[in-house]
């Protein structure tokens, strides 16, 4: 008889708010287990079992802890840093969305990651709500989707709580469209496919540069079209999926339906998360389309470019995707073992590991 593999020895690189999530469904999994952590607020330690490892600094526990991969739970901008890191020291790595702020940094972490042989896996929980996968599940076969709308509404103060970081576009990426966005989108590559164009992009920005709210078309190779609605300003939280048959028909989902709790869809969504990505470490098993970080990230960056007037995505840097006047041609990037150029734009996140985005 075969013996049932060894549980992933797993770390967590950040404990805000969403790590109660994975917390959770590790302590649910039978085929992953919790062995340390990283944190530099000590206060977050108190509720772990005491053999669980504590780390203040990221890479310590890369080089000290004994675990097979990590979960990156940390602000935007540091994504690219914190997931280098973890690649370059071997361990599988599943990130919460965005891979990265940045397209070029989002292709530099994929390319690594396939150079050395190891799993880079995108959190986009929205993708595992029991609603949407009912709705995906019940459709006709045989009747092509016309069209799909996604609706992702909050006020988002509500949501982040302490966490504010989000409302700095710098480090958020943007706003609405660089933070909710991701998990919209991979929403339409769930139901339409993975080749998908940016059609029409608008944008409102407040004083800060912060997007508020976005309204995004996309069209499908099928030929079906999608709108996404993202607003930050929204009073309560409305998360929806409507799709138009070719035939007439239309169906729903609403993702906070029988989870009354304020974020209570997340404790089930992040046990699909945890298991899609166990999945992908162990044999590559993934779902089509699968969670794709990088077309994600490309897709936002086509998004911010058709928004602000730049058909070219690959030149507008972040400052113009922030509703800055100015923009310059991006710089060639590093290679992935060259990371002494990336210090001065992470090096500031160095305390805020412990932050993560919204849900």
């Amino acid at each position: 008889m075969t013996s049932a593999p060894a549980p992933l020895r797993v770390g967590i690189i950040g404990l805000g708010v969403i790590s109660r999530f994975y917390l959770a469904a590790l302590d649910r999994s039978p085929d992953a287990s919790l062995i340390a952590v990283c944190d530099h607020d000590p206060t977050t330690f108190g509720r772990l079992p005491a053999h669980i490892g504590r780390y203040d600094d990221h890479r310590r526990l890369l080089r000290d802890a004994d675990v097979d991969a990590v979960i990156v739970n940390v602000p935007n901008d540091a994504h690219f840093r914190i997931c280098h890191d973890a690649l370059a020291a071997g361990r599988a790595v599943c990130v919460e969305k965005p891979l990265a702020t940045r397209p070029e940094d989002a292709r530099l972490l994929t390319r690594y990651a396939r150079e050395r042989g190891l799993p880079l896996f995108t959190s986009f929980h929205r993708r595992y709500n029991d609603p949407v996968r009912a709705l995906l599940h019940r459709l006709p076969k045989d009747v092509p989707v016309a069209s799909l709308t996604v609706r992702y509404k909050e006020t988002i103060e509500e949501h982040a709580g302490r966490d504010r970081w989000y409302l700095d576009p710098a480090r958020c990426g943007g706003g609405c469209l660089a933070d909710n966005g991701p998990n919209a989108l991979d929403l339409v590559r769930l139901f339409l496919g993975d080749e998908l164009r940016v059609t029409a992009a608008e944008l409102h920005r407040d004083a800060r540069g912060v997007d508020r709210s976005a309204l995004i078309g996309l069209e499908a190779s099928t030929g079906a079209l999608a709108r996404v609605e993202l607003d930050w300003s929204h009073p309560g939280e409305c998360k929806t999926v409507h799709v138009r048959l070719a035939d007439g028909r239309s169906d729903d989902a609403d993702m906070l339906a029988g989870h009354p709790e304020f974020k209570g869809s997340l404790w089930h969504e992040y046990v699909g998360v945890l298991g899609d990505f166990v999945s992908a470490v162990r044999d590559g098993g993934l779902p089509h389309p699968a969670p794709d970080g990088l077309a994600v990230a490309e897709l936002v960056a086509a998004c911010y470019a058709r928004a602000d007037g730049d058909g070219d995505r690959d030149r507008v840097d972040r400052t113009a995707h922030l509703g800055r006047t100015s923009r310059s041609d991006t710089a060639t990037p590093a290679s992935p073992g060259d990371r002494t150029d990336r210090t001065d734009r992470t090096d500031r996140t160095d305390r805020t590991d412990r932050e993560e985005s919204p849900a």
